[in-house]
């Protein structure tokens, strides 16, 4: 039996007259690098691990004591509106996505929501805001939300954010690693960052969002948790990763040929596609099953997890900025944005890139 997608179409309706598109994305990394070598000098034990051969990761990007997940959500999204012909006063929604919701050290705040925070930071002072938890799919959940609101005209316009420390895991996995067996192994591939989305209403129905997707694998819920700290502040994460590694080569394949197959399009007709950044090998690991099952080869894979490492929810929309930044993208391109993320949640959203490909450098 196939699983189920929650599926949104950007075709018009009657019941959903509008598309929906980006329309700016913003970012903010925090200034301090740690390479890979420097964080496995850190662990209390000695490991023998190479962890820079075994996942591709070089640097990570890791928070000053000033930083919290709040400061980088602001950040992000000040930098998305200044990519922006909007304001923060011409947003109907803010959504807050973050994982991390730290807003003084360690301490984490539920209430009030952090898009409370972020929306007054902004301006964005009449704009509905909430807070989504969905683990590393968080971003692309709000983008999913947002998406089928404009659709159906309920909205016009709105900003998804998220800031992550987390970094603070793999510090505290380094005191107790002992070897490559350890389930908190994961926990030293991260990374911290801010990323900001405004999706609007597409004013051309062939361009933007074609088709968002999103499924659960409940099921395999247990194989990552995170858990507070017992002895040290923050919290500290488990992971089977060589198990959802496995479940995600053999359940995603066909979940992704499913939303290929809606859009009437074949994996090689894919201009970019931009996985969740986990680790280089899972990247090249997955793009080779892809083609394997379904035939041809997306004709490029953005990887960005080398120099960033993986920063949680924020990972596909800090890839899509920096390859804007990087003049990478043009008009025209088919993107197919990837988020596997613990629950086992696997989210898709396809799209057509427009004149974001343009309006990105002209930050003012």
């Amino acid at each position: 039996m196939q699983t189920p997608w929650m599926l949104v179409e950007s075709n018009r309706t009657a019941d959903a007259p509008f598309a929906a598109r980006f329309e700016s994305v913003g970012m903010k990394l925090p200034d301090r690098v740690v390479t890979t070598k420097e964080l496995m000098a850190s662990t209390q034990h000695h490991t023998n691990i190479d962890l820079e051969r075994l996942t591709g990761i070089r640097e990570h990007r890791v928070c000053s004591p000033d930083d919290t997940s709040l400061t980088l959500a602001i950040d992000a999204a000040r930098d998305c509106l200044a990519r922006s012909r909007y304001t923060g006063a011409d947003l109907d929604v803010v959504i807050d996505a973050s994982i991390t919701r730290y807003v003084d050290g360690t301490t984490h705040r539920f209430e009030p929501p952090l898009s409370l925070s972020v929306k007054q930071a902004i301006g964005a002072d009449a704009a509905i805001n909430f807070d989504i938890s969905n683990a590393c799919a968080g971003m692309l959940t709000g983008v999913f939300v947002l998406h089928d609101m404009i659709r159906r005209g309920a909205i016009r316009r709105g900003m998804v954010v998220s800031g992550e420390r987390i970094s603070g895991l793999g510090t505290n996995a380094a005191r107790t690693i002992r070897s490559i067996l350890s389930a908190q192994l994961a926990s030293l591939t991260l990374g911290d960052a801010g990323a900001a989305v405004l999706v609007d209403r597409a004013p051309d129905r062939e361009k933007g969002i074609q088709l968002a997707g999103f499924t659960t694998l409940a099921e395999h819920s247990r194989l990552c948790v995170g858990l507070p700290a017992l002895h040290h502040p923050g919290a500290v994460m488990f992971t089977r990763a060589r198990k959802i590694h496995d479940v995600a080569m053999e359940e995603g394949p066909p979940l992704i040929e499913q939303i290929l197959e809606q859009c009437g399009l074949s994996l090689g007709e894919i201009d970019w596609l931009i996985p969740h950044q986990t680790s280089v090998r899972a990247i090249r690991a997955g793009e080779r099953v892809l083609s394997e099952r379904l035939g041809g080869h997306p004709k490029n894979v953005v990887v960005t997890v080398d120099e960033l490492g993986n920063s949680a929810s924020t990972t596909l929309f800090v890839a899509l900025h920096r390859y804007l930044d990087d003049k990478r993208f043009r008009a025209g391109d088919k993107i197919l944005l990837l988020s596997v993320a613990s629950g086992l949640q696997v989210g898709v959203v396809l799209f057509e890139l427009d004149e974001l490909e343009v309006s990105h450098g002209h930050a003012h």
